[in-house]
């Protein structure tokens, strides 16, 4: 998306930002709520209007008065969005009118070089259809009425926002498909440090109070020629812990629908609280939505853990055996290792191994003898072949699939994962018998 042109939607709290920005990119990415202040960060997604495709990137309420812890974070987000934009939208409540606020907001834009169209939203209601015509007031030309939750006058608004992009041919228009990376651990374990360390800006805002990320971001960065998104998302707490219905129950979804996207994930610790039962439990969740995974313990500097124990634990709780690795966002510790690390799970997560080497492997594992044995019987394994990557897959061809134990099945992966640099990668083997093949 790094080459389209970008389209920032901004306004006052709660006005319908992430409404508009749902309903314009078709999708349900972005967190909505009753409550004012729910974006803070920028959100991007692809859209597409008229045979154009662009960016659209919701910000944060863009309150100048605001006072409030990460107020002024937030209204940073929204003019670092503005700077980088080849268009804006400036949406505003129908029903509330123009006043000071709006006035003030007007007056910045009109000062700035990025063309703007406005749009009045909530406009299937009678009074904001009767007030319309004040926000011409504004100086920023006609305004659009709108509903964003309706989708009532969004093409007009569209076929304006359209007329100002960059003509096509000015454009690359290369679009990379490449490593998509989330970024997963508890509140406060320093999720947002990281992805601003890894790109050397303040992309997303940092803040020691816990629940500041409450959607999931998307950056891009080419690294080592390679396409990188990385996906910073919101903390996951235990289950009993996520009341329903509430904005934390909808971030921790957005996080599980990251991870279900993502090729590769980075779950972050805090060293200085030490290795926790959650740690493992959100490493476990990236191994259930089949991402390649390492652990990163962050704020190395102030924490005392001993490393070697918690690789340790953390490759007896771990099925695909995750590398650790420790990290400081604050001194930069280690932070050079992890995107090659990440290129190394991703070139592991999609390898394909020859069958001649699978099989090589299979008869040095019947070599060693030992196989598991039921009613006097004892399981044998014929070959291997692979047949599926990112993950990787493979079948397993044995006389009885009845004969095979659950241990044993782990017991093979783990050798396999071993054997060929699978460490962090999740394996899956499917045993078919013979009954199976000759049914």
């Amino acid at each position: 998306m790094s080459t389209l042109p970008r389209v920032v939607v901004i306004g006052y709290p709660n006005v319908g930002k992430s409404t508009l920005f749902n309903r314009v990119t078709g999708t349900r990415d972005a967190v909505v709520a009753p409550q004012a202040g729910v974006t803070r960060d920028r959100k991007e997604g692809l859209a597409e209007w008229s045979g154009r495709e662009f960016v659209l990137v919701d910000t944060g309420g863009l309150d100048l008065r605001a006072a409030e812890p990460l107020a002024e974070s937030v209204r940073d987000q929204a003019r670092r969005g503005i700077a980088e934009s080849d268009a804006v939208i400036f949406l505003l409540d129908g029903r509330a009118g123009v006043g000071s606020d709006e006035m003030e907001i007007a007056r910045l834009l009109r000062r700035g070089s990025v063309p703007v169209v406005l749009a009045v939203n909530k406009s299937d209601t009678k009074l904001a259809q009767e007030r319309v015509h004040e926000f011409w007031g504004l100086g920023l030309g006609e305004p659009y009425a709108v509903s964003a939750e309706h989708g009532l006058g969004v093409g007009d608004l569209l076929d304006a926002v359209v007329t100002l992009l960059p003509r096509e041919q000015d454009l690359t228009a290369e679009h990379l498909q490449g490593v998509r990376v989330a970024i997963v651990g508890r509140p406060n374990v320093g999720k947002s440090s990281l992805l601003n360390a890894l790109l050397g800006s303040e992309r997303v805002i940092v803040s020691n109070i816990p629940g500041t990320t409450r959607d999931s971001i998307d950056t891009e960065l080419v690294f080592r020629d390679t396409h990188l998104t990385l996906v910073d998302t919101a903390g996951l707490r235990r289950k009993g812990r996520r009341a329903e219905e509430s904005l934390e129950f909808y971030s921790t979804v957005r996080t599980m629908q990251t991870l279900e996207r993502a090729d590769v994930a980075l779950v972050l610790a805090d060293a200085s609280e030490g290795l926790v039962d959650l740690d493992l439990q959100v490493a476990h969740e990236a191994q259930r939505a089949r991402c390649a995974t390492a652990v990163l313990l962050n704020k190395w500097d102030i924490g005392n853990l001993d490393l070697e124990k918690a690789r340790e634990r953390v490759a007896a709780k771990v099925q695909m055996k995750p590398p650790c690795i420790p990290i400081s966002c604050v001194t930069g510790r280690n932070l050079h290792q992890v995107l090659p690390l990440v290129l190394r799970l991703h070139e592991a997560y999609r390898t394909r191994i020859p069958t001649p080497a699978l099989n090589r492997w299979l008869a040095d594992i019947r070599a060693r003898g030992g196989l598991p044995q039921r009613s006097g019987k004892s399981i044998k394994l014929f070959y291997v072949v692979q047949y599926g990557t990112a993950p990787p897959r493979f079948k397993l061809m044995v006389n009885s699939r009845a004969l095979m134990h659950r241990n044993f099945a782990y017991y093979l992966e783990n050798r396999l994962r071993d054997s060929f640099g699978l460490a962090g990668v999740p394996v899956i083997i499917d045993f078919e018998g013979k009954e199976e093949r000759f049914s």
